[in-house]
């Protein structure tokens, strides 16, 4: 069994909003956060799932300041409404952690307007917005990380996927452009990107390839392992604590980094 080394990252009583945190990578963020003592504002759309996953959350982690907040991704006013309430009921925010859901799985002819503009909105405009509420309180307490949750498309694009590897391409673009504007303020910027992690959206996707190609999930689940060079699926916790030494008192200066979580599986430099 291998043994894990306590290391006191610094992020005790840090405030951290972790978006889309009701399941997968945001969850799995969420408590790496509340297991380090932080004080952890954790989000979704749905009332019933976040409350669900914040009793989780504390349970498993042992940490009681767990908070949830309603905020739907898509909507601008939900956005700005979230990091009010945030800084009203804790003063500060240190870390932001952006997340949302992947988009409509299909290639080029498959796509129309609407599902460009939805794309957009989803997983580029949202983490715009996100970072443009932030960025105010964090120039001002002169300290500040922000991660942003993207995916292995920024590496090698994923076939079948146009729209995840054009909108995550875009966020990367911003999330380096601005980690070179706010540097100076003390606020360090990265983006990661998951390869194959155990969650809901790498099931859907592995759903999706068994029905085009006529095979079992578990005959795809297969041949995707074979090609990881540590020959299994990554766990949630094991991206996540990428992102909480992002944000950590152990990182000062990676900024401006994109950086997948994958096992190796990627080829490209």
């Amino acid at each position: 069994m291998e043994r894990m080394i306590n290391v006191d990252l610094g992020l005790k009583e840090k405030v951290v909003v972790v978006m889309a945190s009701s399941k997968g990578l945001g969850k799995a963020s969420a408590l790496e956060f509340a297991k380090e003592g932080a004080i952890v504002i954790i989000s979704s759309r749905s009332q019933e799932s976040i409350d669900a996953a914040a009793e989780e959350l504390r349970a498993e982690s042992g940490n009681e300041r767990v908070h949830p907040f309603t905020c739907d991704m898509l909507q601008a006013e939900d956005i700005k409404q979230l990091f009010h309430k945030v800084i009203e009921q804790f003063g500060r925010i240190d870390v932001l952690v952006n997340n949302t859901g992947g988009p409509k799985a299909g290639g080029f002819e498959d796509m129309s307007d609407d599902d460009w503009y939805t794309a957009f909105d989803q997983n580029l405009l949202s983490y715009i917005r996100t970072c443009r509420e932030v960025l105010p309180y964090m120039k001002e307490q002169q300290f500040g990380r922000i991660i942003n949750i993207s995916s292995s498309s920024t590496k090698e694009v994923i076939d079948g996927l146009i729209l995840s590897n054009t909108m995550r391409a875009g966020m990367v673009g911003f999330a380096k452009t601005l980690a070179r504007e706010v540097a100076g303020d003390n606020i360090l910027v990265n983006t990661v990107g998951p390869g194959k992690i155990s969650t809901d959206r790498v099931a859907e996707l592995t759903q999706a390839a068994a029905d085009r190609q006529g095979l079992s999930t578990e005959e795809v689940m297969q041949h995707t392992e074979a090609q990881i060079p540590r020959g299994r699926l990554g766990e949630p916790a094991e991206f996540a604590r990428t992102v909480v030494f992002l944000a950590s008192a152990a990182n000062s200066y990676v900024t401006g980094q994109s950086i997948v979580v994958d096992g190796g599986f990627l080829k490209a430099l």
